[in-house]
């Protein structure tokens, strides 16, 4: 059995966003492959379905095909037509269909275009606002919090210049903890360890250490009893889980714990999901490092 700090950690954690690079799906392949991943034993770890608001119609009439639709959860990225994409997204869901858009990510570089999307977007779909990273980010996730929105970070992307740095992923874990607003990560998550890989499916695809989505998260729930930036630095760092004690009731490292109902608040109030265009793969490296069953 899985161990329950680590089932915690990681329930509901995957966004499926196999529309986008690096695999760029077509939507009947993503729509077929989420629908299968639903009914697949490692499922407790599948979040919600990631789709452009532009592509919504496409996604429903794709889903007419899925026997065992359910009811399925979206995560819509909006354009920079706050106004208009809000209006299809209340649109959609009042046609009350099983698939439903819960969440909405939009991009925002400064605290006036928070503000605008605060003001637009439906209240009861949860805002996720992309954060630049680079320089003080204390500013906009400070407005985040003001407008009750929830921060997004893009931690990774098809060439060696979209990873951020260690300190920067550190920096915006950090300020979301201290102002308390709720995250989600996107692009270059795929492993559980920071390691470097191929950014590409592609023979010749670039490489460059990418970061881990345990790496993260871990570092998410310890912030919660005290760890330091340095400590948040090396955590993020880890390319082993040497060091890391998983428990049923705790997880261990260094001088930090985090209990298990801990664990739970901070993936209920704070560190929500990470959105991949892979389901296999986190869930094929958890079992090459043995952590599933």
């Amino acid at each position: 059995m899985i161990v329950k700090t680590l089932h915690a950690l990681l329930h509901t954690i995957v966004d499926y966003a196999g529309l986008f690079p690096p695999a760029s799906l077509s939507m009947t392949d993503a729509v077929r492959n989420y629908s299968e991943y639903r009914r697949d034993m490692h499922s407790w770890m599948l979040g919600r379905f990631v789709v452009p608001v532009s592509r919504l119609d496409e996604l429903a009439d794709a889903a007419r095909d899925v026997a065992d639709l359910g009811h399925w959860k979206l995560s819509a990225l909006v354009g920079e037509d706050f106004a208009a994409d809000a209006a299809r997204i209340v649109e959609f869901n009042h046609r009350g269909r099983a698939i439903q858009v819960d969440a909405a990510e939009v991009k925002a570089a400064s605290p006036d275009t928070v503000a605008r999307a605060a003001l637009a977007l439906p209240r009861d779909v949860k805002t996720y606002v992309e954060v630049p990273l680079g320089g003080d980010v204390r500013v906009l996730i400070a407005s985040i919090a003001g407008n009750k929105l929830r921060a997004k970070i893009r931690t990774g992307g098809v060439v060696p210049e979209a990873i951020p740095p260690v300190a920067e992923v550190a920096q915006f874990l950090r300020e979301c903890y201290a102002l308390g607003v709720p995250f989600k990560a996107t692009a270059g998550l795929h492993h559980p360890l920071r390691s470097e890989r191929a950014l590409t499916y592609a023979p010749d695809s670039p490489r460059a250490p990418m970061h881990g989505f345990l790496n993260v998260f871990l570092t998410a729930a310890f912030q919660y009893n005290g760890l330091t930036r340095s400590d948040a630095v090396e955590l993020l760092s880890l390319q082993s889980l040497d060091g890391v004690f998983l428990r049923d009731q705790i997880i261990e490292w260094k001088d930090y714990y985090v209990t298990l109902q801990e664990i739970s608040t901070v993936r209920r109030r704070s560190a929500i999901a990470f959105g991949s265009c892979s389901f296999r793969e986190p869930v094929d490296d958890l079992n090459e490092l043995g952590l599933l069953p």
